[in-house]
């Protein structure tokens, strides 16, 4: 069997340089305060930083396909590619520009050897208000001539309070349902899709059950006539297991759901148990509840950590195909 070692980061606010002349105007002023200090030689520190835990995934061979949220343009990803040129990848990258306030765009990192990108992408912005952070698709062929659609997803976040922000959620969860049943209207439904991100809600919350139609049952998944998604975070419930930490509670924002495609009795794909990891290497975390160690930004003295990462850590799932 061929397996596809699939990854999901949200790399928190990596910006290109505070002076860069490829911000546009508006952007620079609306977050002018958040890249104060924000220089080459910091950028430099992320990077190497983030490319430090990148290689190690994957048995040190990295992702094969790694989707990316909270980066700020394609430049910025370029330059993390440069970091991971010992991995001998010959990695691309899929990216498209959005109108979120803060510039933090989606992106996907993928092995052009072993994938070939088929057909347009397709970005939607969710509104709530303004236009707030995106879903972005992706189509992708692998060697063995199998067609794996991917949907990257950065909901909106709980500023102002979870219940208070949760509608947000929820309207995002039902946009992505109705995407998904799309999707299977122009294929078939049972196109292998795969869906991750940070979802900004755990897999029990409403936004993700009953809007998105996420489940940790296979057979309604199997069986069922509504684009349902099978969570594979599931197997990880009840272990105290987390991708981000508030107030001392680990709590799984970041997560991927695969659709009927990819685990019905035909399909040529196959998910494997404990196929879903969070990805936690030395040094990653700190204290009693394994809060992941972020980089911040020196504007924020309080929270800058030249040898720190992100706020999140990677997850990623192992995928097999017969």
């Amino acid at each position: 069997m061929t397996q596809h070692y699939i990854s999901w980061w949200n790399l928190e606010n990596l910006f290109d340089i505070q002076n860069s002349t490829d911000r546009h105007e508006r952007l620079a002023k609306s977050i002018k305060n958040e890249l104060k200090g924000w220089n080459e030689s910091v950028l430099e520190k992320k990077l190497t930083n983030l490319s430090w835990v990148i290689k190690q995934i994957n048995d040190n061979k990295g992702p094969d396909i790694f989707g990316v949220c909270e980066v700020e343009n394609k430049i910025v990803i370029e330059k993390l590619l440069a970091k991971l040129n010992s991995l001998n990848r010959n990695y691309k990258i899929i990216h498209q520009n959005t109108e979120d306030k803060r510039g933090i765009d989606i992106a996907f990192i993928y092995d052009s050897d072993k994938y070939q990108q088929e057909g347009k992408i397709f970005s939607l912005e969710i509104i709530k208000r303004n236009a707030t952070r995106n879903i972005l698709q992706a189509q992708f062929i692998t060697e063995k001539g199998n067609r794996l659609i991917i949907l990257g997803n950065h909901w909106p976040s709980r500023s102002g309070g979870q219940y208070k922000s949760e509608p947000y959620r929820m309207i995002t969860g039902e946009t992505l349902s109705y995407w998904l049943k799309r999707i299977q209207e122009i294929y078939d439904n049972k196109v292998p899709i795969l869906v991750m991100g940070d979802f900004n809600d755990e897999p029990f919350n409403r936004s993700l059950t009953e809007y998105a139609l996420s489940t940790g049952s296979k057979k309604k998944v199997s069986y069922g006539k509504n684009p349902y998604l099978y969570n594979l975070c599931y197997e990880t419930m009840g272990k105290r297991k987390g991708s981000f930490v508030f107030n001392g509670n680990q709590i799984l924002f970041d997560q991927i759901l695969v659709s009927k495609g990819l685990i019905h009795s035909q399909s040529k794909f196959k998910i494997g148990k404990d196929s879903f990891r969070i990805e936690c290497f030395e040094n990653m975390v700190k204290g009693r509840y394994n809060s992941p160690i972020r980089f911040g930004r020196p504007s924020k003295k309080s929270s800058y950590n030249e040898k720190g990462f992100s706020d999140h850590l990677p997850v990623s799932a192992l995928i097999e195909e017969k």
